[in-house]
Order: structure tokens, then C-alpha cells, then sequence
């Protein structure tokens, strides 16, 4: 069994990769001052970089959970969401509207994804 932790601190780390399957923290926006779309696009971004170094990519995406401050954001959230995700790769998703540990994040996702083999 091979068991990596990235990125830890106290509390938890952003990255644990467990028989090449990597499983992520919850990632929010860079800027937590912009729109939904903007929040979307930072927080994605981070998950690319977590992903990219563990060698693994949004193609290899298992399961994703996106927790939204209000379900009125979904539909812009979805349009930043549906063209970063490769197509034919969507993952098993679920989304879900939840109070955010600050009041200015409006999105949040942890996701998991396979590392394919070199």
C-alpha cells in the first residue's frame, strides 16, 4: 500500500494520493471578492495545479462535490464548470448549496481522481 500526503499542515492536507488514486481538500477561489464565475475559474485552477502534481488531470476525474453559498449561482457556476471538464471525462458529481466557511466564497469542490499509470 503506498499512502503520500501533500501539502500537509496541523489540520489536514490539500492532497492524499492512496494506491494511485488522489483525493483533494476543498479548494476555494484565489480572490474570494469576485462573481461566481470568477471564484469558479480560480478554484478550478488550483484543482488543475493539485491535480498536475500528483500526475494525474481533470481527465481522470472520479467524483467531484461542489457546494454552492446559493443555488441562484448554479447555471453560471455550470457554464465555468462544463467547459473545464473534458468532454466524455465527467465525473460522478454531486452539488449541493451550503453555508461557506467565510461569507464572501460563493463555490467550494474536493474531488478525487485516479493517477493513471506511467
Amino acid at each position: 500500500m503506498t499512502l503520500v500526503r501533500h501539502h500537509t499542515s496541523e489540520r489536514m492536507s490539500r492532497t492524499v494520493v492512496h494506491n494511485n488514486t488522489a483525493y483533494l481538500c476543498g479548494q476555494v477561489a484565489e480572490d474570494r471578492n469576485q462573481n461566481i464565475t470568477e471564484q469558479t475559474r480560480t478554484m478550478l485552477a488550483k484543482v488543475d495545479n493539485l491535480l498536475a502534481e500528483v500526475g494525474s488531470s481533470s481527465q481522470n476525474l472520479l467524483s467531484a462535490t461542489i457546494y454552492v453559498k446559493d443555488m441562484s449561482l448554479f447555471a453560471d457556476m455550470n457554464q465555468v464548470w462544463d467547459a473545464w471538464v473534458p468532454a466524455g471525462h465527467a465525473p460522478a458529481r454531486a452539488c449541493v448549496e451550503a453555508a461557506m466557511a467565510s461569507p464572501e466564497l460563493l463555490v467550494e469542490i474536493s474531488v478525487i481522481a485516479a493517477i493513471p499509470d506511467i
